[in-house]
C-alpha cells in the first residue's frame, strides 16, 4: 500500500500518523535541500569566471523566478487535483488530470521559451544592467530558458508523482539532476581534457543538460507508477479539466509574485538604510533560507495528506492532519532557529570579512531564530490550504502582509524609529506571526475547505434546518468561504 493512502484508515494513534508524515515529508525536504545546492554550486563556480558573469546569473535567476512561479501554478493544480481525485477513489479521474496537466505544461513551456528567443534582451534590459552585462544575460538567459519546456516538465512531472503520494522519485530525480549539473558545470565552465573553457556559456548548457537527466528520470518513474494509466484519448485538449487546473494554480502563483513584488517594495527602505545594512540584510535572507528547506517539504506532505482526505470527504481528519503536519514542522524549526540564533554570526563570516556587517548579520538571524516556528505553521498550512483547494486565500493574506504590514512595519521600525537592521526583520516576524494565527484560526473555526462537489439539496437542507451540523464536518455541511 502506498504509504499516502494509509491517512484514510480508520483508527491510526498519533504515532501512526507522524510515521506517515514523516515518510512523505522527509524526501521533500531532501529534494529542496539538493535544489538549493544547485543554485549554491552555480554561483560558486561562476563567481570564478568574474563579477558581470554572476551578476547575470542574478538578473537571469530574478527573471526565472516568474517562470517558475507558472510552472509551479500548473504543479500546485495538477498535485491537488489528483490527491483529491485519488482520496476519492477515482484513480481515472487522476490519471486524467496529469495528461492534462502535462498538455498545460508542454504549451505554456513552449510559448515562454518562445518569448525568451525573441524577447530575453528586452526582459532583461529592463532590470537595469549595463551593457556588457546585458550581454552576457541575454546569451545565458536564452540558452537556459529557451528550453523551458524541460523546466515546465520537470515541475508537473514531479507535481504528478507527488500528487499519487510518490515523493521520493522527485527526490532522486533532482539529486540526479543535481550531480550531472555540479559535474558538468566544472567541465563546461572551466574546460577539460579535449573540452574547451566555455564559461557561464558552459553554466548554462549544463542546467539545459541536468534538466534533461532530470526530465527523463521523473518520466521513468512515472511509467513505473501503478496509480498511473495514460491512454492516448486523454491526451487532447480538455477546457473544464484546463480550467480547473488554472483556478487552483494561478492563486498559487499569485502568491509567489506578491511575494517578490512586496521585497521589491520594501527593499526601497533597507536600501535607504546603507549599503552596509542592505548586504548584511541580503546575506541574512541567503542562510535564512536554509531553514525553509524543512517548511517546504512539510507543506508538500500536507498537500498530498490533506488532498487525499479532503477527496474523501473526510474533513475533520483533513483539520486533524493539517494541525499536526504544522506542528510536527514547527518543531523542526524549533531546531533550525536555536541554530540560527547561536550560529547565525558564525555563518556570516563565510560571506564577508567586514565586522560591521558580520555583526548585523547575527543581529539578524538571531532575531530570524524566534519566528522560525511561526514561519513553519505558515509554510505548512499553506500547503493545506492547497490540499483543501482553497488557494485564494493564502494569496490575498500573503498580499496584505507583504505590501501592507510588512511595508509599514520596515519603514516605522527601521526608518522612523532607526531600529535599522533590528527593525528591518523585527518588522518581518511581525508579518510572519500575524500570518500564522490567521491562517491556523481559520483551520481551527473550519473556513478553509472548499469541498468540489455542491452538496445536494437533502444536506443542504440538512445543514439550514441544524445549524449545529455546520461545523460537523459531514459531507458538504462545510464552510465554503
Amino acid at each position: 500500500m502506498n504509504t499516502a493512502d494509509r491517512v484514510l484508515e480508520e483508527g491510526l494513534i498519533t504515532t501512526e500518523k507522524i510515521k506517515i508524515i514523516l515518510i512523505i515529508a522527509m524526501p521533500a525536504v531532501i529534494e529542496n535541500f539538493f535544489q538549493m545546492l544547485l543554485g549554491f554550486v552555480d554561483t560558486l563556480f561562476v563567481a570564478q569566471i568574474g563579477l558581470e558573469e554572476v551578476t547575470a546569473v542574478g538578473v537571469t535567476n530574478a527573471i526565472l523566478a516568474i517562470y517558475f512561479a507558472i510552472f509551479m501554478a500548473i504543479g500546485v493544480g495538477v498535485n491537488v487535483l489528483m490527491a483529491n481525485a485519488i482520496g476519492d477513489g477515482n484513480q481515472k479521474r487522476a490519471s486524467a488530470i496529469a495528461q492534462q496537466g502535462i498538455i498545460q505544461a508542454t504549451i505554456v513551456g513552449v510559448l515562454l521559451g518562445m518569448a525568451t528567443l525573441l524577447f530575453a534582451e528586452q526582459m532583461i534590459q529592463v532590470l537595469g544592467v549595463t551593457p556588457q552585462v546585458l550581454e552576457i544575460a541575454t546569451v545565458y538567459f536564452q540558452i537556459l530558458a529557451v528550453p523551458s519546456i524541460l523546466m515546465a516538465l520537470m515541475f508537473v512531472f514531479s507535481s504528478i508523482l507527488r500528487g499519487t503520494g510518490d515523493t521520493r522519485a522527485p527526490m532522486k530525480a533532482v539529486i540526479g539532476a543535481n550531480i550531472v549539473n555540479m559535474f558538468l558545470d566544472y567541465v563546461l565552465i572551466f574546460g577539460f581534457l579535449f573540452i574547451p573553457p566555455l564559461g557561464i556559456v558552459g553554466a548554462a548548457l549544463a542546467g539545459v543538460l541536468s534538466r534533461i537527466v532530470g526530465t527523463a528520470m521523473l518520466l521513468y518513474y512515472m511509467k513505473r507508477n501503478s496509480s498511473l494509466s495514460f491512454t492516448r484519448s486523454q491526451f487532447r485538449f480538455n477546457g473544464k479539466d484546463q480550467k480547473a487546473l488554472l483556478s487552483l494554480g494561478a492563486p498559487a502563483a499569485g502568491e509567489r509574485l506578491a511575494m517578490r513584488i512586496g521585497q521589491v517594495v520594501y527593499f526601497g527602505f533597507i536600501v535607504a538604510l546603507g549599503t552596509t545594512t542592505f548586504s548584511a540584510h541580503q546575506i541574512a535572507g541567503n542562510i535564512e533560507t536554509f531553514s525553509y528547506m524543512i517548511a517546504y517539504g512539510f507543506a508538500a506532505a500536507a498537500t498530498i495528506l490533506v488532498g487525499r482526505l479532503v477527496g474523501a470527504q473526510r474533513y475533520e481528519q483533513a483539520k486533524q492532519y493539517a494541525k499536526l503536519i504544522a506542528i510536527i514542522s514547527a518543531v523542526f524549526m524549533v531546531g533550525m532557529g536555536a541554530l540560527l540564533f547561536i550560529f547565525g554570526g558564525t555563518i556570516g563570516q563565510l560571506f564577508t570579512d567586514d565586522p560591521v556587517v558580520i555583526k548585523e548579520i547575527g543581529t539578524a538571524l538571531m532575531i530570524a531564530a524566534f519566528f522560525q516556528p511561526f514561519l513553519a505553521i505558515v509554510l505548512t498550512l499553506t500547503g493545506a490550504y492547497q490540499g483543501a483547494r482553497n488557494t485564494k486565500f493564502p494569496m490575498y493574506l500573503t498580499t496584505i502582509g507583504m505590501w501592507v504590514v510588512r511595508t509599514v512595519a520596515v519603514y516605522v521600525l527601521a526608518v522612523q524609529l532607526s531600529w535599522g537592521i533590528a527593525g528591518v526583520w523585527v518588522a518581518i516576524g511581525l508579518d510572519i506571526v500575524i500570518r500564522a494565527i490567521v491562517l491556523w484560526y481559520r483551520v481551527e473555526t473550519d473556513r478553509w475547505i472548499k469541498p468540489e462537489k455542491e452538496v445536494s439539496e437533502k444536506e443542504e437542507l440538512r445543514c439550514h434546518c441544524n445549524p449545529q451540523v455546520k461545523h460537523a464536518h459531514v459531507s458538504g455541511c462545510v464552510n465554503n468561504y
